[in-house]
């Protein structure tokens, strides 16, 4: 039956299971407004990217595989695909994770908004860090290396023989992990100051009971948090360099 309506049906099964893997991928990566695009776009974007990878596809099955062969098949190269979009997303999530930490401190949480990325309720530094990171995403070249691991991962991980193992759950672990250290090595010393101002204002109010200083304590830590971000600021690519590199380490498995 293929063969009446394909032309050439191995083809269209080796293009089928590589579109499954870059849908996956596209399914994931968290590119600032790409949850609000329309599902056509998104779908034509997924096919695009297939249809570039194809001097990278593999090798056409030598039989016409059965209906829950290719169902088979199918699930896991987009299980592949969303576990190299989940490494991108944990890079991403680093800085979204330590403005989270700080500005829960910083009193942030009071003034929320809709993230149009994750369309949830997200503080303000939150929604800033999360663009940062997608630029430093950009800047880094770390959309060519997603690429690049795509046309690897055919070679190295045909399609029809990818099977998620302990090494690939260790590898998602340690960028896990690597993202929480990250993320507490930006936020430490901005909830560390915070923790002085509040020691400080807790001082003066008792030496000074007649001080109002409620009505400045959020101000103030509003403003070091700020501050603090500000000479934070050149410490972020570092970190986001060091955690791509871990992370494009972890795509060449």
């Amino acid at each position: 039956m293929f063969a009446e309506l394909i032309p050439n049906p191995a083809v269209f099964w080796s293009g089928l299971l590589a579109l499954a893997r870059v849908a996956g991928v596209v399914a994931l990566v968290p590119v600032p407004g790409w949850r609000m695009a329309i599902e056509p776009a998104r779908i034509v974007l997924a096919f695009a990217l297939a249809v570039a990878l194809f001097p990278f596809w593999p090798e056409p099955p030598s039989q016409t595989p059965g209906l829950g062969q290719m169902a088979g098949w199918i699930l896991m190269e987009s299980a592949f695909g969303l576990v190299l979009g989940l490494g991108v997303s944990l890079l991403i999530e680093m800085a979204v994770l330590a403005a989270q930490m700080a500005g829960l401190q910083a009193g942030y949480g009071y003034a929320s908004t809709i993230d149009p990325t994750s369309e949830a309720d997200s503080s303000i530094l939150q929604i800033l860090a999360h663009l940062c990171s997608s630029l430093l995403f950009f800047s880094f070249g770390m959309e060519q290396q997603l690429l690049r691991a795509l046309a690897r991962s055919f070679q190295k991980q045909p399609p029809g023989q990818w099977w998620p193992t302990g090494a690939h759950m260790e590898s998602i672990v340690a960028l896990g992990a690597d993202m929480w250290i990250g993320a507490l090595r930006l936020a430490l010393p901005v909830v560390a100051l915070l923790f002085l101002v509040d020691l400080s204002l807790a001082l003066l109010s008792r030496i000074h009971a007649q001080l109002q200083l409620m009505t400045l304590a959020f101000p103030a830590k509003m403003l070091v948090t700020l501050a603090m971000f500000a000479m934070l600021a050149g410490a972020l690519p570092v970190l986001f360099r060091q955690q791509a590199e871990r992370t494009v380490a972890a795509w060449a498995r």
